[in-house]
């Protein structure tokens, strides 16, 4: 079961995307996680998910450039919400560095896995993520600089093609001091972030995310739509980013991924 829940007008521009999962194996189950554009927030409530070998139940990662492998065999359960990098900073106050657990963070966030599990229903218990984010934006300090957003807007808008200099000035910034604040409040640079924007951009058009119609596409073709400079270019991205090939990526996610029919919308 994959169940993608309607995302609130109150968590609009801070949660992407809100998932309710639950689902067994009885052999090991890898994938291959590239870099997103988005953070993670993750409440397990089955056996902990393996992230580059360490068992992970509840935790937060924040945006990164690097791939990681995340493997399980048995049950896999729990309530996954997406975030945007400016949400995240509202909602934690920090640029989240790589993977943060929940006891981490705040106690609130702490007693989750225990709230989800002794509720009845799915629907409940995204009802009650949501009442949480909801509680936190509600009490959180002020959000990142117009200047970050802005900026953010304009890479996220164009799959991260626009170089930083015509970022700096449309904000008004020098290129250090945008680079600075954009880091601090992002958790990559604008040029890192415009690389993942592009790199991510590739990856979804290569193996669609949940929910989402595929669309057959030659490695050529979405070099060229993602403005890679030709497949070698696309190649080499892959190779850094995800640690492996375009073809290489697919083929993997092509035996792994959520099964169309187990998405539930609602």
């Amino acid at each position: 079961m994959f169940r993608l829940a309607v995302v609130p007008p109150s968590l609009r521009g801070v949660v992407r995307r809100l998932v309710a999962y639950d689902e067994v194996s009885a052999t090991v189950v890898r994938r291959r996680q590239a870099p997103t554009s988005t953070c993670t927030l993750v409440v397990g409530l089955a056996d902990p998910l393996r992230v580059d070998g360490t068992g992970r139940a509840a935790f937060v990662g924040g945006l990164t450039d690097a791939a990681a492998l995340t493997e399980f065999a048995g049950h896999q359960a729990g309530v996954q919400a997406d975030l945007t990098p400016l949400g995240a900073f509202r909602l934690f106050g920090v640029a989240l560095p790589g993977l943060v657990a929940l006891d981490e963070l705040d106690p609130e966030l702490a007693r989750l896995p225990g709230r989800l599990a002794d509720l009845p229903s799915w629907s409940a218990r995204l009802a009650a993520v949501v009442a949480v984010l909801e509680g936190r934006l509600a009490t959180s300090g002020r959000g990142a600089d117009a200047e970050v957003a802005r900026a953010w807007w304009r890479l996220e808008r164009s799959s991260g093609r626009t170089p930083v200099a015509a970022l700096a000035d449309e904000v008004g910034w020098s290129r250090r001091h945008l680079s600075r604040r954009f880091s601090a409040q992002v958790g990559l640079s604008p040029t890192t972030a415009g690389r993942v924007l592009r790199f991510r951009r590739a990856a979804d058009l290569l193996v669609p995310p949940p929910g989402t119609p595929a669309v057959p596409s030659s490695v050529a073709d979405v070099a060229a739509a993602c403005g890679f400079a030709d497949h070698a270019h696309l190649d080499r991205e892959f190779a850094a980013l995800a640690g492996c090939s375009p073809t290489a990526y697919r083929l993997g996610w092509s035996t792994v991924a959520v099964d169309p029919a187990e998405v539930e919308h609602g």
